[in-house]
């Protein structure tokens, strides 16, 4: 992975801290590169709490983690999630000072709070932990672009039986009342920045969470990206047919309508069409931001829409007794369901989900 570190003019603590992420990452066999490098995977910036700024990607792909100094306490989160938003990082490591001890907080856009204390005496571990923290991000690949093929045939731009169940699913879900978010976002974010978040990640209505339902051999459908789940009424627009993925240009392969401009799929396009294609016997998956009790997870929080998440979770429906019935946690994230239909899916879920995904 090609990464930057936009350097601080900072002497102290956070000069040194770059500095030892620099050298991790170099030991680690990452290449550096210019912040305007068009394959950069990670961007580190530095941001002032004053005046925080976002890192202006040249690629959807690159990953940006923003480290900023502040203050301790109680509320940590509260304090430091809307620096998340406003600076539009992926990551953000929140470094604080009790007592001349520093200890670096990072926060996810799902609430993950994580922990690293900082010994000077311990400082090449120290490094290794704090890479350990980052390699999910610098390891990660998006899968987000999409091939639009006009060869949806005449006869499926209206739809058929698949994608009107796709249509009631999607009310279905809306129902179950765990959209959008599983976490209280109200309560981090101010009004303004809540209005911010939802644009500048395209959430509309209840649009966290995804469901498919297969069409024909590998081929299926599913929503698209940061639609209402309970308003998927165009087909070819709001549920989209998948038919491949480009593994050159990393992109899913949509067959659409003619007549119309499709949406991009949902990003997590790459997952169902990993499970698809290797078990026959699954009909739909749906996924939602939530939680069951006893569900094998997936070991590392994998951003979502990348390849790598969508490897660990094809893994894990691999090793359940009966994939096509598998109920897979995805660390610090949600759920995938596997189901012979989309009626089973909702049949084996009802009065098991909670609304409140563990974070660790």
């Amino acid at each position: 992975m090609r990464y930057t570190i936009l350097k601080s003019s900072d002497d102290g603590f956070l000069g040194r801290l770059l500095t030892g992420l620099q050298a991790v990452l170099d030991l680690h066999g990452h290449i550096r590169a210019d912040a305007d490098d068009p394959d950069l995977g990670l961007a580190i910036q530095v941001a002032d709490p004053a005046e925080p700024r976002p890192f202006r990607r040249q690629s959807r792909g690159t990953f940006v983690v923003t480290i900023m100094e502040g203050e301790d306490g109680d509320n940590l989160l509260q304090r430091a999630y809307p620096y998340l938003v406003r600076t539009l990082s992926n990551l953000l490591v929140y470094v604080t000072d009790t007592g001349g001890r520093r200890t670096l907080h990072f926060v996810t856009p799902e609430l993950g709070h994580y922990q690293v204390g900082y010994d000077a005496a311990e400082e090449s571990a120290f490094f290794e932990e704090v890479y350990r923290r980052l390699k999910p991000l610098a390891q990660s690949r998006f899968v987000l672009d999409n091939i639009f093929e006009p060869d949806l045939p005449r006869e499926l731009w209206d739809g058929n039986e698949t994608t009107r169940a796709l249509a009631e699913a999607g009310r279905r879900l809306a129902a179950l009342d765990l959209l959008p978010a599983p976490f209280p976002l109200d309560q981090y974010l101010s009004p303004r920045d809540l209005r911010h978040l939802k644009l500048l990640y395209g959430i509309g209505g209840l649009s966290y969470g995804n469901l498919s339902a297969r069409h024909e051999g590998d081929t299926f459908w599913m929503s698209a990206s940061g639609i209402d789940k309970s308003q998927m009424e165009v087909v070819g627009r709001d549920i989209l047919l998948v038919k491949g993925y480009d593994p050159e240009r990393q992109a899913m392969i949509l067959s659409v309508a003619a007549d119309r401009e499709p949406r991009r799929v949902s990003v997590d396009a790459i997952e169902h069409w990993m499970i698809y294609r290797e078990h026959p016997e699954v009909g739909a998956i749906i996924h939602i931001h939530a939680w069951m009790d006893g569900v094998p997870s997936t070991e590392i929080n994998y951003p979502c829409g990348t390849y790598e998440l969508a490897t660990s979770v094809a893994e894990l429906v691999r090793r359940a007794p009966d994939p096509a019935a598998a109920v897979i946690g995805l660390k610090n994230h949600g759920l995938t369901i596997t189901g012979r239909s989309l009626d089973d899916i909702f049949e084996r879920i009802e009065g098991r989900v909670q609304r409140q995904v563990p974070m660790v």
